[in-house]
């Protein structure tokens, strides 16, 4: 009977386990860019082809972290704003100082995803600022999508 069970509670959480393991990948790829990323050049904006600069590198990594951020604040402590407002690239202005924002942010995520018991809870509805509902599962992989979006530039600008 224990073995029935522990297979049903394995499997009641496959979802939940999937989306942290992609979160966690985001956090990974995020500290590896910043790793790779000489000091000099962690802020330096891109140009474009034309004469608009892009966000640097660090940037697009705190826009990534800032979406997280954001999401599960929200989700934990009902703190919606925008974190981008308040981490400024002037006070992360070493790649350590970002690896330490970067933990911070990774601990917060880690400490929504220990509350969800199990993967039906990603079909609750949360509130978001706006006063509607959306699923939980859905405000996740949005974030995730959004989150990767900014990350995707931020590799693509070391790539290059």
């Amino acid at each position: 009977m224990n073995d029935k069970a522990n297979a049903q509670t394995l499997g009641r959480r496959e979802i939940v386990q999937s989306l942290d393991r992609e979160f966690a990948r985001l956090h990974l790829r995020s500290c590896t860019a910043i790793e790779n990323t000489p000091a000099e050049v962690l802020y330096s904006p891109a140009t474009s082809t034309g004469t608009r600069s892009l966000p640097s590198v660090g940037e697009n990594v705190l826009r990534c972290a800032a979406a997280v951020e954001q999401t599960f604040g929200g989700i934990t402590s009902s703190l919606w704003d925008d974190p981008f407002e308040w981490t400024l690239p002037e006070y992360l202005t070493t790649p350590a100082k970002l690896l330490e924002h970067l933990a911070e942010v990774e601990m917060t995520r880690q400490r929504a995803f220990s509350s969800f018991d199990d993967d039906a809870c990603l079909l609750k509805h949360v509130a978001m600022p706006s006063g509607e509902t959306c699923p939980l599962v859905e405000l996740l992989l949005e974030t995730l999508v959004r989150a990767a979006g900014y990350q995707g530039r931020a590799l693509a600008q070391i790539q290059s």
